[in-house]
Order: C-alpha cells, then sequence, then structure tokens
C-alpha cells in the first residue's frame, strides 16, 4: 500500500488585525481537513502584516511567547479539533530584548512537538530582519509527526544549500518553507532553489509565499505556492499570483526511498572533503 500523505498550505492575503488573520487561518484549516488533509503549513509570521518593510519599534507589538502564546495555544486546539500537523510560522519573543522568525510544529492531537528559529536573517531594502530578528539558535529540528519526519525552512533560508542539507540528514521527508517574497526581487528564483534543494536531498518541499500588498510597503508578495516531489518535479499546479488559495496535494512518501535507491547522493557523499565550507 503507498505511503500518501495528503498535504496542504495556504497563501493568504492580510486583513488588516491578526483577530480575522488568524481566523481565516482556521477556516482554510477546516476545509483542508474536510478535503482530507492530515498536514498544513502557513506562510511567514502569518497572523501579522510583513511588517518588515519599515523599521519602526511599533512593530514589537506583534510578537508572543512560542508555545504559550494566544496563537500557537489557539492552533494547538485546532490540530487537535481537524487532527492535522500544522506548521505555524510567528514572530518568537523569548524574553525582553530576545526575538525570533518562528515556526511551531504542533501534532495531530494537539501536542507542542518544538520550533525552528530562522537563522539567516536578511536586511536589505523591503526586508530590514534583522531590526527585529536574532539568528535561530535551535539547530535543524526534524520533528517525528502523525504523518512523517517533517522539517521547517524559513523564507530567506532557502538561498542557503547548507541548511536544506542537515535538514535531510535528520532525516526530513517534508520541508515547509513559509516565505513573504517580493515579486521584482525573487520571482525567478522562487521556482528554481526549492526544486532543486528537493532533488538535492530527496525529499518533498511545501513552498509558500504571502499574496497581494500590505500597508507597510511596496512589496508585491507573488503567491505561487506550490508542492514538490524529490525528483523537483511540481505536484499538481503551483497557486495563482494574484489571489488567495488553500493548496492541497498527495505526496507519495514511497518516492522518498525510491529516488534515494535509484540517485544515491546520501551514499555519494564526501563529507571528509568538506572541510572549507566550514571555515570563515
Amino acid at each position: 500500500m503507498a505511503n500518501v500523505v495528503r498535504a496542504a498550505l495556504v497563501q493568504a492575503t492580510w486583513t488588516g488585525d491578526t483577530e480575522s488573520m488568524v481566523a481565516k487561518h482556521e477556516q482554510h484549516a477546516r476545509e483542508a481537513a474536510r478535503q482530507g488533509a492530515k498536514i498544513i503549513g502557513f506562510q511567514e509570521v502569518f497572523n501579522s502584516p510583513y511588517f518588515c518593510q519599515v523599521q519602526e519599534p511599533e512593530h514589537y507589538r506583534w510578537a508572543e511567547p512560542v508555545p504559550d502564546g494566544p496563537t500557537v495555544r489557539r492552533m494547538r486546539d485546532l490540530a487537535r479539533e481537524t487532527g492535522m500537523v500544522i506548521v505555524v510560522p510567528v514572530f518568537e519573543v523569548e524574553q525582553s530584548g530576545f526575538y525570533y522568525n518562528t515556526a511551531a510544529v504542533i501534532d495531530a492531537d494537539g501536542s507542542y512537538l518544538g520550533k525552528y528559529r530562522k537563522h539567516h536573517i536578511p536586511q536589505v531594502k523591503g526586508f530590514w530582519e534583522k531590526y527585529y530578528f536574532k539568528p535561530g539558535n535551535l539547530g535543524w529540528p526534524v520533528f517525528d509527526t502523525a504523518v512523517g519526519r517533517v522539517g521547517v525552512y524559513i523564507c530567506y533560508d532557502r538561498h542557503f544549500p547548507e541548511g536544506w542539507r542537515q535538514l535531510g540528514l535528520n532525516g526530513a521527508q517534508l520541508v515547509y518553507n513559509p516565505s513573504a517574497t517580493h515579486r521584482g526581487l525573487s520571482s525567478y528564483l522562487w521556482r528554481l532553489e526549492q526544486p532543486a534543494a528537493a532533488v538535492a536531498n530527496e525529499y518533498f518541499v511545501a513552498a509558500i509565499n504571502r499574496v497581494g500588498q500590505e500597508e507597510y510597503g511596496d512589496n508585491d508578495f507573488y503567491g505561487t505556492s506550490y508542492f514538490v516531489d524529490p525528483r523537483g518535479q511540481f505536484v499538481g499546479d503551483a497557486a495563482s499570483d494574484s489571489k488567495e488559495e488553500l493548496v492541497v496535494r498527495d505526496l507519495d512518501f514511497d518516492l522518498i526511498e525510491a529516488v534515494r535507491q535509484q540517485w544515491a547522493f546520501y551514499r555519494d557523499r564526501r563529507p571528509d572533503a568538506y572541510e572549507g565550507l566550514v571555515t570563515p
């Protein structure tokens, strides 16, 4: 019997406030569950606007603790209700002065499995993230969930192959990449990098982008979210480049082992020869 996981992702427009944004994602999650999905992931800092288009202290108000903040608690209730694994990207405050771009991973029974903190923090026009976030310090966790082994890599991280590889070495079968990326900056790379990472590391990737324009800047988030398999092939069509959308796809996890036997990239790695990669 094939090991097929029905997976979902949401690309969403900003509603104007956290309460309605979270409620909208709850509705999408319930619809995904109705369609048989067993895991769902949301976009980067999903319960807020992409405030990093500006550098203003007022935007620290979006931060909350993980896992004890209101959004993650609410998502734990949602996971219990729907029976789905949920990947929940939020702005995390650990303690005064310690802020991270984080994704919590919640199992299908509502249990909190842990979190990933974004490692690579950009500081360029429209993406002033160093103003808000410290670099991640929790490594490259892969979570044993009800659907399999799931990892997370957040937005700008995707430009760095080392983390993709570490997630693969840690046993990931599916990696969610919640993002907020602008049409004029990276649309060419969007359809290139995640499929390449899926091929190089022989797992599934869920690439999620925000969609639309928001009040804090000129970034035009272009959606086009998708799932890609270990051969680098899109699983179904990508989502719209202009509209909110729930994407639900069937992922055949048996393909992971088949590809790893055929291409044998992990067998032929040469970590003994890679010392220079970590030399400053």
